[in-house]
C-alpha cells in the first residue's frame, strides 16, 4: 500500500455514481402505468433471471438522523405501519401473481433484505406476518439469505431471538460513529457498550452475518476520535464494515439543514479518515470488497469475490446468485430482466396506484444492447476487478479498442499511477486500484461524459 498517498487519493476524489446499476437511476423516466415492469415481468423484454432477490423498504423512524438521506417518514406512531403492511402485501401479491402464473409455480427466491427507514420500527408480531406472507407468495429455501438492517436503539438480545426464530440470518447494525460528540451532532445516540451487548446476543443466536455501519465526514470527527471508533470496531470483530462517505447536501436532503457546516471537516481531514479507516481495517485482518465494503476472510461476501462471483444491485456487493431483484415499497427499485423500476416515493402516491389496481411505479428504463454492453463492462470492474476483452468482444459483436475508444483514453492516467494494468486481452484493476474502481468505471458511462454534469453525485472517496 505503498503507493496509496493522500495525493493520489485528492487526485481521484472526483464526484461520480456509486453504480449499484448502470444506467444509474437519473436516467430512469416516467412511467406512471408501470408499463416497463409489467413487460419484464412478462417476459416480452427477457427472461426473468432466477432466483430471485427481493427488497423491502420500511420507510418508518421513530426520530430523525440528521446525516440521513433515505426515503423516511419520522413518526412515533406505530399504528401506521399496520396500514403500510396491507398495501404491501397487495403489492407483493400483484408482481407475485404474475411470475407465478407464467411459471405454474411458486418461483424462488434465495435473497430477502429488509431496509429502510428502519425496519425494526415494525413490531415483531408484523415482522413475523410479513416474513411468512413472503414465504406464501414465493418459494423460500432454508438456506435462503435473509438480512435485515437495525437500529440498535430499538432492540436487544430478547428481540434478535425473535428476529433469528423468523428466519433472518443476517444483521446490519447502523452504528456511524462511537464518539458522543459526533453522535449528539448527528442525532443519533447509542453507546458502545450497547451495541457489544447485540454483537454478543447474535452470536450466541448463530446469526451467520453481523455488518457494521460507520460514516466519515461527520460533524466534529478527527482523527484521534476516529481512531478510537475504528478500535472499538475492531474489537467488536464485525464479519462485514461498510465505510461510507457522508454527503452534506443540505439542500436536497432538509435533516441535513440541522448539521453545522463549521463542524464538518474539511476535504484533507476527511480523506484521512478514510485513511485511518483503510489502514485500521486491513492491519486487522478485513480484506477490502470493493467500493466501501471490508469482510473478514471467512465472510460469504470475501469468498464471493475471490471465486468471482461477486454482484452488485441496487442494495450493494451481494454474494451473487444470478437472479433479478423485485423491490417492494415506496422508492423500492426493481431489476427484471432488461427493464429497471422505481416505485412512487410517497405514500399517497403508493396507495394511490395499488387502490386503482396499479402497479405503484413512478419511473422506469428498458435497457438497449449500448447500456447491457456498459453494464456488463462497468459491474466487471467494479466487482471482478477485471475484464476478458477477446470474449466481451465475441459475446457483443464489437471490436473492444475502437467501441471504447474514448474510455480508454481517459483510462491512461490510472495506468500511469499504477492502478490498472492492460493488454490486448485484459483489463485488470490493481491491489491498490481497488480503492480507485469508481473513477475507473466512470470512463465507461456515455450518459455521464454526454451530460458533463458530474456535481450532481457525491464524491467517491
Amino acid at each position: 500500500m505503498e503507493s496509496f498517498s493522500p495525493q493520489l487519493m485528492q487526485r481521484f476524489d472526483v464526484p461520480g455514481p456509486r453504480y449499484t446499476s448502470y444506467p444509474t437511476a437519473d436516467q430512469f423516466r416516467e412511467d406512471p402505468e408501470g408499463a416497463a415492469l409489467r413487460n419484464g415481468l412478462g417476459g416480452q423484454v427477457s427472461s426473468v433471471a432466477l432466483p430471485l432477490s427481493v427488497y423491502l423498504h420500511v420507510p418508518f423512524c421513530e426520530s430523525v438522523c440528521y446525516y440521513c438521506a433515505c426515503n423516511k417518514i419520522v413518526t412515533k406512531d406505530h399504528g401506521r405501519a399496520e396500514e403500510y403492511l396491507s398495501y404491501l402485501r397487495r403489492e407483493i401479491h400483484s408482481v407475485s401473481s404474475i411470475l407465478n402464473g407464467l411459471r405454474g409455480e411458486r418461483v424462488q427466491v434465495s435473497q430477502i433484505h429488509l431496509g429502510g427507514g428502519s425496519p425494526t420500527f415494525l413490531g415483531d408480531d408484523q415482522l413475523s406476518v410479513l416474513m411468512h406472507y413472503i414465504s406464501g407468495q414465493f418459494s423460500v429455501p432454508g438456506d435462503a439469505e435473509c438480512s435485515i438492517e437495525v437500529d440498535p436503539r430499538t432492540v436487544d438480545g430478547l428481540r434478535l431471538a425473535k428476529l433469528r426464530e423468523m428466519r433472518f440470518n443476517r444483521l446490519s447494525f447502523g452504528v456511524q460513529d462511537f464518539d458522543l460528540r459526533v453522535q449528539e451532532a448527528i442525532h443519533r445516540v447509542q453507546s458502545y457498550e450497547q451495541v457489544e451487548a447485540l454483537m454478543h446476543a447474535a452470536r450466541q443466536l448463530r446469526f451467520d452475518s453481523v455488518n457494521l455501519d460507520l460514516i466519515y465526514g461527520l460533524p466534529h470527527q478527527n482523527e484521534e476520535t476516529f481512531t478510537r471508533t475504528l478500535e472499538q470496531v475492531c474489537t467488536l470483530r464485525p464479519d462485514r464494515v461498510a465505510l461510507y462517505a457522508y454527503a452534506h447536501l443540505p439542500k436536497r436532503f432538509k435533516p441535513q439543514r440541522r448539521i453545522d457546516p463549521v463542524a464538518l471537516p474539511n476535504v484533507e481531514t476527511k480523506l484521512r479518515l478514510l485513511d485511518k479507516a483503510i489502514e485500521a481495517l486491513l492491519h486487522a485482518g478485513y480484506e477490502y470488497i470493493g467500493m466501501d465494503h471490508f469482510a473478514l476472510p471467512g465472510d460469504v461476501l470475501a469468498q464471493a469475490r475471490k471465486a468471482g462471483r461477486l454482484q452488485r444491485n441496487f442494495q450493494g456487493y451481494h454474494t451473487g446468485t444470478g437472479g433479478d431483484l423485485l423491490g417492494f415499497g415506496v422508492s423500492a427499485i426493481s431489476q427484471v430482466g432488461g427493464v429497471y423500476s422505481q416505485n412512487l416515493k410517497t405514500l399517497e402516491g403508493y396507495y394511490g396506484a395499488l387502490d386503482e389496481g396499479r402497479l405503484p411505479v413512478e419511473r422506469s428504463l428498458m435497457l438497449h444492447d449500448d447500456d447491457r454492453l456498459r453494464r456488463e463492462v462497468i459491474m466487471g470492474l467494479m466487482c471482478q476487478g477485471r475484464l476478458e476483452v477477446r470474449s466481451l468482444e465475441k459475446r457483443h459483436g464489437i471490436h473492444f479498442e475502437e467501441y471504447f475508444s474514448d474510455a480508454l483514453s481517459r483510462l491512461q492516467e490510472f495506468e500511469g499511477f499504477g492502478l490498472l494494468k492492460r493488454t490486448a486481452d485484459e483489463l485488470e484493476v490493481t491491489s491498490v486500484g481497488w480503492f480507485f474502481v469508481r473513477p475507473m468505471a466512470m470512463a465507461f458511462d456515455r450518459y455521464l461524459w454526454q451530460h458533463q454534469d458530474h456535481q450532481r453525485f457525491s464524491r467517491v472517496l
